[in-house]
């Protein structure tokens, strides 16, 4: 069988192929870092004993899904699970200064992985197998100023996601949604040793961690993982964040940016 991971050459989503093909499940690695593509494939390949396809795709354009879903026809591969994860993060207010970021992140986290769901979904359907893994995240419980878009992306993919998989059951084909809190991963840009710190405690959580859960819960058809108790803990703590707290707490951390800028 073969898994399609986006966004595979780092972080979560190298997470995700090293763990599938420990599993035995050829791979096709698509990402937008033209060098780690030259060379992760052959490693997996050689390190699992399973076939591993590089592909550069930049999934923030508009019509990136189709190409890719072309690319796999055209190579003859039949992709049996389909892991959207590939995501961007920035913390900051909403200006025109970041209508360019806030336009490709609309583009990868809700059009290309629509698509994508369509147009893999379908040939699942037609097979009565197959597996679709969506990566939404935490934040589309709690929306918060500095993460507007993000939060609001990722609640999109919770919601769609929900739908899709009642859509799916009747033809054997799984959705899962995870809603990972935060994950030690290059995507927040933290300082290593605060990064370090807050895994220690839990706060953080590893990759190895989240992608071993969230693999369980697909193959066992769960349309949610939610994994650990930050999960549960930090949107009740935020549901009674009174909004007077939450704007001063956000004019705060809107000073230290400028002052940073």
């Amino acid at each position: 069988m073969l898994a399609l991971v986006t966004g595979a050459t780092s972080g979560m989503g190298l997470e995700y192929c090293h763990q599938l093909a420990a599993m035995g499940y050829d791979l096709i690695l698509v990402s937008n870092q033209q060098d780690l593509l030259d060379t992760l494939p052959q490693q997996l390949s050689n390190q699992y004993n399973i076939r591993a396809f590089g592909h550069y795709q930049d999934l923030a354009l508009p019509d990136a899904a189709l190409q890719l879903y072309d690319w796999c026809a055209q190579e003859a591969l039949q992709v049996d699970i389909l892991i959207n994860n590939a995501g961007m993060f920035f913390f900051h207010e909403l200006t025109p200064d970041y209508a360019d970021r806030s336009e490709a992140m609309l583009v990868l986290h809700v059009l290309t992985p629509t698509r994508l769901c369509a147009l893999f979904g379908e040939d699942m359907k037609r097979r009565h197998l197959g597996y679709i893994l969506n990566v939404s995240s935490l934040t589309a419980q709690i929306p918060a100023p500095g993460i507007t878009l993000y939060a609001a992306t990722k609640s999109y993919l919770k919601s769609y996601s929900k739908s899709l998989y009642f859509e799916m059951r009747p033809y054997g084909v799984g959705v899962t949604t995870v809603l990972p809190a935060a994950v030690a991963t290059p995507l927040y840009n933290l300082n290593p040793k605060t990064q370090s710190l807050l895994t220690r405690f839990g706060i953080i959580r590893t990759p190895q961690w989240l992608v071993r859960r969230t693999l369980r819960g697909m193959f066992h058809h769960r349309h949610y993982v939610k994994p650990g108790a930050m999960n549960y803990l930090v949107p009740l703590l935020v549901k009674l964040l009174p909004n007077r707290l939450e704007t001063r707490i956000w004019q705060k951390l809107t000073k230290q940016m400028a002052a940073k800028s």
